[in-house]
């Protein structure tokens, strides 16, 4: 790994050799006689005109000169150790060197008139002179010392591309205190060594001119401004920063419009996530601004991964005030800690509570009547739903049924619900409970379009599938497994997901929610499938390893109510096109709000009881296409 310590302060750790030093100063010294007599020669003095004197005169500065620092040994003193103690050596040091010219200028008949001046003047300027370079060489060494530890704090990078995203980056880490933008890097060769934006643009054909200048300029990072460059790059630019320890860096993508100062630039590593080949998510940012400036916003879940980066996104929008409202005291916590220094300005208020808890809920609505509602708050993980239904239950289904209903009796404009591609022929009890919650929500959002129930809230439900980097999901995983050496577990060779970063996943989610698509469920385009078995070796070899050599994959058999294949969510034939090429309307049976009402009651009456067996009979009959997979329900499936 380059480390801009070592070089750039490859020398200034050394000291000058006792050698060097005494020539120099003997050289000073020197001089500083030649400059005496040069000058007194100017000024007419009758003596200096002797050829004979000049050269005694040169030849007795350098004895005494030469013999005073061998003497007192000057040569020895560390010049950026240089004290006041020093001072009054090489005062002695002077002084002697005045007294054997003094002596050998006698000796050879010159003390006339004017020499003991001469040699007055000498001495105080010898004096001077060898105090002052040690003076200017320590001034000279702090300054470049103090160089290197700014150059430790600012990091030296180059901006990969020189489109307007590059180039808007460049010109604004100008002057920060964090980057130090030294150059462009361009995939196009004709354009190198061109100058843009006063950054001079290099290209770098092969790993080896990508090192010269790494090495020649300290470079600490390289900048990319877009996912799909890193995913162009990924196996050249980035492997060649990861073989030789420069940092992958990327530019932000929806920090960039909140108006932060070049010093908090969210600049961050490259992920995993960023690796993918996934297409950049684009959206109506402005339209989706206007939607949601001014009001009051509240996010359920506001401390889970999509809940927090719904709030990250939604503090950039100009809204009133943002209410988070979620059970999980530390990650609330933090999440506070994280919106009262990013955005100053964020009227928010944090809320511990749980959607099950019906006045707790009713305290949130009635004490700040929100607007918009985001709700995110759900139990999520598989296999622990499998072991765990009751709770499922109660959390997804009642506890969504309860945000819902609280929706219409406070006049809240919009909900919108975040569901998953899980509940799509759901195999498992999490995938179900989800499914349950998306009827309940859109025959409810019906019923009131219909006029048979009394309200105003629109429902909108979002499904999408694996968020990377989630909590609890594989890439945590992967990554704490990596850290400890091994090894990586992977639960079959051949199991794929769908996937999509939370970010993109909560752009999508805001932009649904301005869409014209109430009471609907609406599917987001996930891309191609990812082999979890890929995944899993490609951090590995992020992570500068060797996958089955430094770290080893193990398979371990899929887990109770696991898929090895997802459902393909936006497909033509189960959806119908919206405005958005990426959002999708799902086609799915419809259920009347009475039924859905029964339903919910009597599942929520069973769980409380832990009644599991009927409970899930009674998930099954509700959603006929919930079949079992690798799961102890498998005895309830209808043969």
């Amino acid at each position: 790994m380059f480390n801009i310590g070592k070089n750039l302060d490859q020398f200034s750790t050394r000291f000058l050799s006792r050698r060097k030093v005494f020539v120099m100063d003997l050289a000073i010294s020197v001089f500083i006689s030649v400059a005496v007599a040069v000058a007194t020669f100017l000024l007419d003095v009758e003596v200096v005109s002797d050829r004979a004197f000049d050269w005694v005169w040169g030849f007795s500065s350098v004895v005494g000169s030469a013999l005073m620092f061998l003497l007192l040994k000057t040569y020895t003193i560390i010049i950026r150790h240089f004290s006041f103690k020093d001072t009054l050596l090489f005062g002695l040091a002077a002084l002697g060197k005045v007294v054997v010219m003094a002596v050998v200028l006698l000796l050879f008949g010159f003390m006339k008139p004017g020499v003991i001046a001469m040699l007055a003047v000498d001495g105080i300027v010898s004096l001077v002179a060898l105090c002052s370079v040690r003076l200017l060489m320590i001034y000279v060494y702090d300054a470049y010392k103090s160089r290197i530890r700014e150059l430790e704090h600012r990091s030296r990078v180059f901006v990969y591309g020189v489109n307007d995203k590059a180039v808007a980056t460049a010109s604004r880490l100008r002057g920060a205190k964090r980057y130090e933008v030294v150059g462009l890097v361009s995939s196009n060769p004709t354009i190198k060594d061109t100058v843009i934006a006063d950054k001079r643009v290099y290209y770098f054909p092969d790993k080896q001119s990508f090192e010269q200048e790494v090495r020649r300029m300290t470079v600490r990072g390289v900048i990319f401004t877009s996912e799909h460059d890193v995913v162009v790059e990924q196996d050249r630019l980035v492997r060649y920063c990861t073989e030789l320890g420069v940092k992958e860096l990327i530019a932000p993508a929806v920090d960039e419009v909140t108006g932060t100062s070049a010093d908090h630039f969210q600049i961050r590593k490259v992920r995993i996530e960023d690796l993918l080949g996934r297409d950049e998510i684009k959206i109506n940012l402005e339209f989706i601004k206007e939607n949601f400036r001014g009001k009051v916003v509240m996010v359920t879940g506001a401390a889970g991964s999509i809940g927090s980066e719904l709030c990250r996104q939604l503090a950039g929008f100009g809204i009133r005030k943002l209410i988070l409202f979620d059970n999980a005291e530390t990650p609330m916590h933090n999440l506070r800690l994280e919106l009262e220094e990013r955005f100053l300005d964020l009227d928010f208020v944090p809320i511990i509570g749980d959607v099950r808890q019906i006045p707790r809920l009713d305290f949130a609505f009635r004490t700040h009547h929100p607007q918009v509602v985001f709700h995110a708050a759900a139990y999520k993980h598989v296999p622990l739903m499998e072991e765990n239904p009751c709770e499922a239950v109660l959390v997804n289904v009642y506890g969504s049924r309860n945000v819902a209903d609280k929706c219409i009796e406070y006049g809240v404009e919009k909900m919108v619900m975040i569901s998953t591609d899980k509940a799509v022929n759901p195999t498992n009890i999490m995938g179900c409970t989800k499914r349950l919650a998306e009827i309940y929500v859109q025959s409810l959002g019906k019923a009131i379009a219909a006029g048979k129930v009394p309200g105003k809230t629109q429902f909108v439900t979002t499904r999408f599938g694996n968020v990377l980097g989630s909590n609890g999901s594989v890439i945590p995983r992967f990554r704490e497994q990596i850290e400890h050496g091994g090894p990586v577990t992977v639960t079959d060779p051949n199991i794929t997901r769908y996937f999509m970063t939370i970010p993109e996943a909560c752009r999508l989610v805001m932009e649904a929610a301005t869409l014209p698509n109430e009471n609907r469920i609406c599917v987001f385009d996930m891309g191609q499938p990812v082999k979890i078995d890929t995944l899993a070796r490609r951090m590995i070899e992020l992570a500068g390893l060797v996958p089955d050599q430094d770290i080893e994959v193990v398979y371990t058999g899929l887990r109770p109510g696991e898929k090895l294949y997802e459902e393909v969510l936006s497909n033509k034939e189960n959806t119908d096109e919206t405005s958005h090429d990426r959002i999708r309307i799902a086609r799915v049976r419809e259920y009347e709000y009475a039924d859905a009402v029964k339903a919910v009651e009597q599942l929520e009456t069973l769980s409380r009881a832990v009644r599991i067996p009927e409970m899930v009979k009674l998930m099954k009959e509700i959603v006929p296409e919930y079949i079992s997979n690798n799961s102890r329900f498998e005895a309830y499936d209808k043969k």
